[in-house]
């Protein structure tokens, strides 16, 4: 199998400058670099940059997949996006790493150690930043359940006593988003590990800000917050400015609610109850739809024949035609 490496970098709240473009140049002669994006693929050789340094430097997301069956997902976010009590939680284990600059968090999500072979020996990485990247706006908006499947995917890997306790409680655990989902495929979480750590979580509560609270937040906000947002729109840079109203607004109401981590927290012994249980409910749902489906075939054969089908001796699935005849079953 030949080597493969799949690098892509993704610039969101700042463009890159052409003097930074040309920097990275140096890095690579290959790599497609443009204004908001630095992209390569390996299939000898390997990348001369570092990723934790470009992400700190430059970038606010990154993807990395390796045909020897490892896959990264990171992004930065501003250091008001997550308090040190919820980082402090979530760091668990390589799973889940948090790193901390002036201004930034950068967040790695790491698989290290695949088993899924035939995944890994077709590995493409050119999907998965569409499919990933909106977990940084998440963030930004307060909510959490990204870096609880960071953890779940440690859970998965990592032998835990079963009286050791979930990070911290987190809603909408049994609704997650669509890019909530494909971090959970990207990590390989069991399915059945997702599905119990659902069970008994609270529905997302309706937070949309009240007239009262926007108008709060707008009085307190100190003037030079106000300067920098404005100027980011003069500057064109409207997209970056709405992140960053969206992310300290965000942020002001995460402290007037607290952390919430006096709630309730369940077991690794209760989740693993919970896992099973999902389990059993997904092999009792795959055992409905194989007999509703073997009803639509019998039906689709009495259609065919005109006449009622009582059922086939075992090891008669073949074509349709050769069941009404008894070819090739000795019959």
């Amino acid at each position: 199998m030949s080597e493969y490496q799949y690098y892509e970098f993704l610039a969101i709240d700042k463009p890159l400058t052409s003097e930074e473009m040309a920097e990275l140049r140096e890095l690579s002669s290959r790599a497609r670099i443009t204004p908001t994006s630095f992209i390569n693929e390996y299939h000898w050789g390997d990348f001369k940059g570092n990723p934790d340094d470009l992400m700190k430097r430059f970038f606010d997301a990154h993807v990395y997949v390796a045909n020897w069956m490892t896959a990264i997902f990171m992004v930065r976010v501003p250091i008001k996006a997550l308090s040190r009590k919820t980082v402090e939680a979530m760091t668990v284990s390589d799973s889940l790493k948090f790193r901390t600059t002036k201004t930034h968090w950068i967040i790695t999500w790491s698989l290290e150690e695949s088993e899924d072979y035939d995944r890994f020996a077709v590995a493409d990485g050119r999907a998965w930043m569409a499919r990933l990247v909106p977990i940084r706006d998440e963030l930004l908006r307060g909510d959490i359940r990204s870096l609880y499947i960071g953890w779940l995917a440690a859970f998965g890997a990592d032998m835990m006593d079963d009286d050791e306790s979930e990070p911290l409680p987190v809603e909408g655990l049994g609704s997650l988003t669509a890019a909530q989902q494909a971090l959970a495929e990207f990590l390989e979480v069991d399915e059945d590990l997702l599905a119990g750590a659902g069970m008994g979580s609270p529905a997302p509560q309706d937070e949309a800000p009240s007239q009262k609270e926007t108008t709060d937040w707008l009085a307190k906000l100190p003037k030079e917050e106000v300067t920098a947002i404005l100027k980011l729109l003069l500057a064109g840079q409207g997209q970056q400015a709405e992140r960053t109203v969206i992310s300290r607004f965000a942020a002001w109401r995460r402290g007037l609610q607290g952390d919430r981590n006096g709630a309730p927290r369940r077991t690794v012994g209760e989740l693993r109850k919970n896992a099973e249980s999902a389990r059993q409910m997904r092999l009792e749902r795959k055992k409905r739809d194989r007999e509703r489906r073997e009803i639509k075939r019998r039906k689709e054969r009495e259609i065919i024949s005109g006449e009622p089908v009582q059922g086939f001796p075992q090891g008669m699935e073949g074509r349709p035609e050769d069941r009404r005849t008894g070819i090739g079953f000795g019959l």
